[in-house]
């Protein structure tokens, strides 16, 4: 299929109800045929944001356009973009290839055209043999491909998704996640997702932008926001992160007494590195500072919860076969490998873990 995608551009939004900003300056460029996905926890803005986009909801102030055409007024009927929520929303009186019709129904064109373009759009999503069923004799993941079909059967110039998979068990929800990513690919729609669910976002966006009390703190391809993230928010709510005593001087940390760079937007002085926990490896140390306290096995990678003779604790992940030979109580050296880090000051509080 040919890529059509637009470019979505959102400038500067903010979005106010009474006394609480849901938005607060909220900019974006999302590039023709992009997919991002927005990532943050419950009450950032980020279903606010593709509400203000679909037309759902006004912005307080801020500019919304796709390919170069200002949409701010426009009501939602008049944007062409297709949608899927959490819901599936599936009509339960029509068959599925009537469902995915549908909206080539309201938009007037004619029967066999219809059928030839929800037929189309059913291969596309794997239930070409599921035409003439009804919503009731799916399973939830069938359900929501029905609702990607019938997005994508209008040729939106923009699909939105809303936590589509959030309703799915975690298998299914897999499964559906690299569907999505590969029927977006295949046809070329800028495409703008909203999810908490980290490693949903990570896994099938082009850039990622997490958002926190309204604000875009980072966008960026997922191994980076990964590997450099641009505040303490972003580095502690995607993936884990330990923090861990540290100095820094003259652009250099002192970590595990290992001397390595820092990020930009690093604190000066006395301070937490937060490092990953595949960035630290344990050797075994019969005078080693530190103490192994937990040793979780999750398949072909460890998790080993060390502690610190200050009573840090400090996380690593090992592949098993190393971690096999670490025991609670016994002594051992961490050490961190020498990539770059985020080093918050001493004062900045933790933020709290997120799925």
């Amino acid at each position: 299929m040919t890529d059509h995608g637009l470019a979505v551009d959102l400038d500067d939004l903010t979005r106010v109800y009474g006394a609480v900003k849901a938005l607060d300056g909220f900019t974006v460029h999302i590039a023709p045929g992009e997919l991002v996905a927005l990532l943050g926890p419950s009450g950032c803005g980020k279903t606010t944001a593709l509400r203000i986009l679909a037309g759902l909801d006004t912005a307080t102030s801020g500019t919304v356009s796709v390919g170069g055409k200002d949409l701010t007024r426009v009501p939602a009927s008049k944007r062409d973009m297709g949608m899927v929520f959490q819901a599936y929303s599936l009509f339960p009186h029509m068959t599925v290839i009537d469902n995915v019709a549908f909206g080539l129904k309201m938009r007037g064109r004619d029967g066999a055209a219809r059928r030839a373009r929800a037929g189309d759009m059913l291969d596309l999503v794997g239930l070409a043999e599921h035409a003439d069923r009804y919503a009731h004799q799916l399973s939830g993941g069938q359900q929501q491909r029905v609702a990607l079909a019938r997005a994508l059967a209008i040729e939106p110039s923009v699909l939105l998704l809303d936590e589509p998979l959030s309703a799915l068990d975690a298998k299914v929800r897999v499964q559906l996640r690299d569907e999505i990513r590969r029927v977006q690919i295949e046809v070329g729609t800028t495409t703008l997702f909203v999810t908490h669910d980290q490693e949903e976002a990570l896994a099938v966006a082009d850039r990622v932008g997490v958002m926190n009390a309204g604000r875009l703190e980072q966008l960026a391809p997922p191994a980076e926001l990964y590997s450099a993230p641009a505040s303490q928010f972003v580095g502690e709510f995607v993936g884990l992160s330990n923090r861990i005593p540290a100095h820094v001087r003259d652009g250099v940390a002192s970590v595990l007494g290992r001397d390595v760079p820092v990020l930009p937007g690093s604190a000066s002085g006395p301070g937490h590195a937060l490092v990953r926990p595949e960035s630290v490896s344990v050797v075994a140390d019969a005078a080693g500072p530190a103490t192994v306290a937990t040793v979780m096995f999750l398949g072909p990678l460890s998790r080993v919860t060390c502690t610190l003779a200050d009573g840090t604790h400090v996380v690593a992940q090992l592949a098993s076969s190393d971690a096999l030979r670490l025991q609670p109580g016994h002594a051992v050296r961490l050490e961190v490998e020498p990539s770059p880090v985020l080093v918050v000051g001493e004062g900045a509080a933790a933020n709290s873990p997120v799925g």
